[in-house]
C-alpha cells in the first residue's frame, strides 16, 4: 500500500531521535513519537516498517501513526513529537482586571452589617449587587482570591 505521508530523516534526526529514547527522560508520548518516526524511517539505514508493524511493535493506534506521519512531513520533527500548544484557555475568564480589583476592595472593605469577615458567598452576592458582574460562583470568587493572595 502506498504511503500518502513517508517520513525520512536525516542523519542528524536520527541521531537526535536516538539519543532521545535512549535517555529515556522525557514525557512517554515524547519517547513513543519518537520510536514511531525511528520505525517509520525510510530513509537509507531506516527500517522504514509498515504502520501495521509499527502499530502491533510499539502497542499504538494505526490512527495515531498516520496522524504522526503527516504531522511529520507538514510541520516538522518538534511538531511531531511535542503537544499542540493552546491558543486560549478552555473556559473564558469570568472576572477582567479591573472587575478583579473591585473584587480585591470589596473585600478589603468591612465586611456585612451583621458579619465579622467577609465569605465566599458574601462577597458573590455582593459582587452581583454592586452589578460589578451579572452572576458569579464563590468558587471563581476563592480561586481569584487565591491567585491574587
Amino acid at each position: 500500500m502506498n504511503k500518502k505521508y513517508v517520513v525520512r530523516l536525516e542523519a542528524g534526526e536520527r541521531e537526535r531521535l536516538e539519543k532521545l529514547v535512549s535517555v529515556g527522560k522525557a514525557a512517554a508520548r515524547k519517547l513513543t513519537h519518537a520510536r514511531i518516526l525511528l520505525q517509520a524511517d525510510e530513509s537509507e539505514g531506516g527500517p522504514g516498517w509498515a504502520d501495521r508493524q509499527i502499530g502491533e511493535g510499539l502497542s499504538v493506534g494505526i490512527h495515531t501513526i498516520q496522524g504522526l506521519r503527516q504531522r511529520f512531513v507538514e510541520q516538522g520533527r518538534e511538531a511531531a513529537l511535542e503537544r499542540k500548544k493552546r491558543a486560549e484557555p478552555p473556559v473564558p475568564r469570568k472576572l477582567d482586571g479591573e472587575q478583579e480589583a473591585r473584587l480585591v476592595a470589596v473585600c478589603c472593605s468591612q465586611a456585612a452589617e451583621g458579619r465579622r469577615r467577609w465569605t465566599l458567598h458574601l462577597l458573590a452576592d455582593r459582587l452581583v449587587e454592586l452589578r460589578i458582574i451579572d452572576s458569579i460562583a464563590h468558587e471563581t470568587v476563592r480561586q481569584t482570591l487565591l491567585k491574587t493572595s
